[in-house]
This record gives C-alpha cells, sequence and structure tokens, in this order.
C-alpha cells in the first residue's frame, strides 16, 4: 500500500489557468466554471494557508492535536517568521520608493501625475508585499468617473488570469470572483478580456457554478486589464519554503512552555506503607494508575525481606527531565535555518551588531541580493506592461501617448548608509555641493527652500548694512 504524501500544498494549488483563446472561453462557460471551482478547492486553500501564516496564526500547531493526557498544560505558542520575512524583504525593495522616468519632460509630468493621483509608491510597496507573501499579485486599471485612469490592487484570493496555450503564454482573460457578504453562497464573476467586461452572477452547488445574468461593458485599455506580478518562476512566496520549519520552532517552544507548566504539577512519590491502601481499595491496575494521576501522586510500595521487613519510606516528585542546553541548541539551529533559506538576516546576530556601512551590509546579504535581483527583473516587466496599457488608453483619448521603452525604471535596495563616508569621497574627489543640496542633508530642518530664502534674506541686509556704515563713514 503506498504511503500517505506529506506533501503541504496539491501540485494544483499553484498551476496556471490556460485555453485556447477568450472568444472559445465564452461559448463555453462551463469551462470558466470549473476554473473558478479549481481556483477554490486547490488554490484558495494554499492562498489562506498563507494569509494565515503572514497574520501569525500558524495554522499547525493551532489546529494539530499535541497532548494525549487531558491534565497536562497543553500551550500553542506561534511565532511570526512569516511576517518578519516579508516586511523585511518589502522594506529591502522598495523602502525606498521605485523611480519612473521617462527622458521627455512633458510624458514624465504625465507618468507622475498618474503615479500621485494613484499613490504609487503606497500602492508598489503592497504589491510586493502580496509578492512575498502568496508568490503572485494582481493589478486591475481601469477609468474612474472623473476619467482618471487608475490601478489598483487586487486580492490573490479571488483573481487569476487565464493565458493562451503557445509558449508565449499571453494573457487572454482575467477572473475576479467576489462572495456575496450576506450569502457566501452567492457569486459574482467578473471575466475581463483585451475589450470587455463580463459580468455574472451564480450560486454555488455541488454540482457546478452556473453563469447566469450575464452582462457586458466596454474599457478601451486595448489588452486584459488585470495584471499579474510573480514572484519567481514557480510563484512561490518567500516564506512557503520554511512552514515547516516555523512549525518545529512552534512545537518546540511551546513545548518549552509546556514542562515549564507540567513542572508545577510534578507527580509526588511515596515509597513505602503509610495507610494508603483505603484509597486504593479498587484491585484494576489501571484505575489506579489513573486515580494516582488525578489526585497527583504516585503510590509504590517498597521491597519486604525475607524476614517481613519493609525497606525505608521515602517521598520525592519526579518529572521529566529538561535538557537546557540541548533543547536551547535545538531552537537555535531551527531559527538559523529559516533565515538562511529565506536568505534574510536575524538582526539580532552578533554579526549584524555594531554600525556597519552599506557595503559591507551587501556582503552579509549576498543571497537577498540574487533574490531581489529576480524579483526586481519580473516586477519590471509587469511594470512596463501597466504603462503600456496606460498609452493604450491615453492614445485612445487623445492624451498623448508615450513609448514604454523609454521609460526607466530604477529599483534603490534599502541598506544603511554613512552619510559621513559619502560626504568624505565626494570631497576627495573635488565635488562641489549647492546650498540648497547640504540643507537637505540636514534633519533638524524642515523646509530647507524656506530656508534658502531666509539666508538670502539675511544677506542681503548685511550687504545693506555694511553699505550703510561705508557711506556714513
Amino acid at each position: 500500500m503506498a504511503s500517505e504524501s506529506k506533501q503541504r500544498f496539491s501540485e494544483e494549488a499553484n498551476k496556471h489557468y490556460t485555453y485556447s483563446s477568450a472568444e472559445s472561453l465564452l461559448e463555453n462557460l462551463d469551462d470558466l466554471s470549473k476554473m473558478i471551482q479549481h481556483h477554490e478547492q486547490y488554490q484558495r486553500k494554499r492562498l489562506d494557508e498563507l494569509d494565515s501564516y503572514y497574520l501569525g496564526n500558524n495554522t499547525t500547531i493551532l489546529k494539530k492535536k499535541r497532548r494525549k493526557e487531558e491534565h497536562l498544560a497543553d500551550h500553542r505558542a506561534t511565532h511570526n517568521f512569516a511576517k518578519y520575512v516579508s516586511q523585511f524583504i518589502q522594506g529591502y525593495m522598495v523602502g525606498i520608493p521605485i523611480k519612473t522616468q521617462h527622458n521627455e519632460d512633458r510624458i514624465n509630468d504625465t507618468i507622475k501625475k498618474i503615479n500621485r493621483d494613484n499613490d504609487a509608491d503606497a500602492h508598489n510597496s503592497e504589491m510586493i508585499l502580496d509578492l512575498s507573501v502568496y508568490g503572485r499579485a494582481y493589478e486591475l486599471l481601469y477609468r474612474n468617473k472623473e476619467d482618471q485612469n487608475c490601478f489598483t490592487m487586487l486580492s490573490p484570493l479571488e483573481t487569476f488570469v487565464i493565458y493562451d496555450n503557445t509558449v508565449e503564454k499571453r494573457p487572454i482573460a482575467a477572473v475576479r470572483y467576489i462572495h456575496d457578504s450576506v450569502n457566501n453562497e452567492e457569486l459574482t464573476v467578473e471575466l475581463y478580456t483585451k475589450d470587455k467586461i463580463y459580468t455574472y452572477t451564480t450560486v454555488k452547488d455541488k454540482q457546478s457554478y452556473q453563469l447566469e445574468n450575464p452582462e457586458e461593458k466596454a474599457h478601451y485599455f486595448q489588452a486584459v486589464p488585470i495584471i499579474e506580478y510573480t514572484n519567481n518562476r514557480f510563484r512561490q512566496g518567500d516564506f512557503e519554503n520554511v512552514l515547516s520549519l516555523i512549525d518545529l520552532y512552534d512545537a518546540a517552544e511551546s513545548d518549552t512552555a509546556n514542562y515549564m507548566t507540567d513542572l508545577n504539577d510534578a507527580l509526588l512519590v511515596i515509597k513505602g506503607r503509610l495507610g494508603m491502601m483505603d484509597y486504593m481499595e479498587d484491585n484494576d491496575t489501571g484505575e489506579k494508575i489513573q486515580k494516582m494521576k488525578e489526585a497527583n501522586f504516585l503510590y509504590i510500595e517498597p521491597e519486604v525481606d525475607e524476614e517481613g521487613n519493609e525497606g525505608n519510606v521515602s517521598a520525592d516528585y519526579i518529572y521529566k527531565k529538561y535538557d537546557v542546553a540541548g533543547v536551547e541548541k535545538y531552537k537555535d539551529r531551527i531559527q538559523a535555518d529559516i533565515h538562511k533559506f529565506t536568505n534574510t538576516p536575524d538582526l539580532n546576530d552578533e554579526n549584524f551588531s555594531g554600525v556597519q556601512s552599506g557595503e559591507s551590509m551587501k556582503y552579509k546579504l549576498f543571497g537577498l541580493e540574487q533574490i531581489r535581483a529576480t524579483k526586481e527583473r519580473l516586477f519590471k516587466r509587469s511594470l512596463r506592461d501597466r504603462y503600456r496599457l496606460l498609452n493604450n488608453i491615453l492614445n485612445k483619448a487623445s492624451e498623448g501617448g508615450f513609448d514604454v521603452n523609454d521609460i526607466t525604471i530604477t529599483f534603490t535596495p534599502n541598506l544603511p548608509k554613512s552619510l559621513k563616508d559619502e560626504i568624505d569621497m565626494f570631497s576627495s574627489l573635488g565635488g562641489e555641493l549647492s546650498q540648497q543640496t547640504k540643507l537637505n542633508i540636514l534633519s533638524m530642518i524642515e523646509n530647507p527652500e524656506e530656508e534658502q530664502k531666509l539666508i538670502e534674506q539675511e544677506l542681503k541686509e548685511r550687504q545693506k548694512s555694511q553699505i550703510s556704515n561705508y557711506m556714513e563713514n
């Protein structure tokens, strides 16, 4: 008989959905229903679990029955390594906002306005976080009632993209399904194609999700307006590969807490006849032992020698011995493995203590730097899709388009920097800074431009005073 697989998620949990064309899909809505069912049954289960770990609700330690005896302590300690990993990577990648620059001032102003209207810095940061947690993120572009071009996040728990069957895997449609807030069995399904948005309603049942009451409206992005961002080739989250290690750490810490609690309820061992047999009048050994455990003591009769003499009477507590050094070393090893396999540093480690330059930190974050390169490359590709769609609708609205390939997208790793070292190096190379830049460096100056005006005003007043003194003399 084949052994049961211990794989955490099904292979179906991260597969891409493909179809021949959007036109064929619209003619075969039963196939679309099957995709939605598949996403709910397989893909959402994985996404929900990753979401739970990020929120600190580590499912294994919280759900699994751990203690056989009812009277023993059963602490469930969760440790939010998942949030630490994702937030560290998020801050490292976009703690300094992504810069988008076009070589034409007019177009650059247009892009800046769109980014400002959509709070692009915050949006990009949240997209990076979704990538880290779920391994994928989704963005919807739309035109609002004020004729502004907008983009917003969609939840990976209720969104997926459908690709064609070619080697290029071009998106032909995207699905967003929303549960009714009152009746969870009712769904609203939105299907996005390159030129239209179709809206259906459906009621979930065991047979099928029959799509009904179709409505449609046009959009003018000339491509599927939902963009899928991917974290890596396998769409795996940044802490997904260490979920089992997080479970081990939770179990080890919980067992330590249970030991400390159980130690207070240690069994009292009594050796000798102390008139206790009335309490133990039941002849069944199992029931005797159970009564002893419930009473929190253990009665043991001493040996009797050939002359009928009993051994000495003694009493002591017994409890499970705790290898402090061994257990702590075991937990340290698990914690080190979590950081190693996620390429995130343990900032409490002595190797990260003290003041360090950005360059020295780069060497210690070498593994994370390799991951960052992959994440940036994939993120830039999807960002260009965003601006390509924006360009399409700007052209359609006669608001002026642009060449997406002329946009420069720059990521800046958020590393600690020694400002003094930078200034010293710049000065040694003969560089000079403007007064405005110098004022920007100082944290005590809230408004450098206002400070510059005050400086210029004071300079003019001094010059007037000097001229006045000169004239008087």
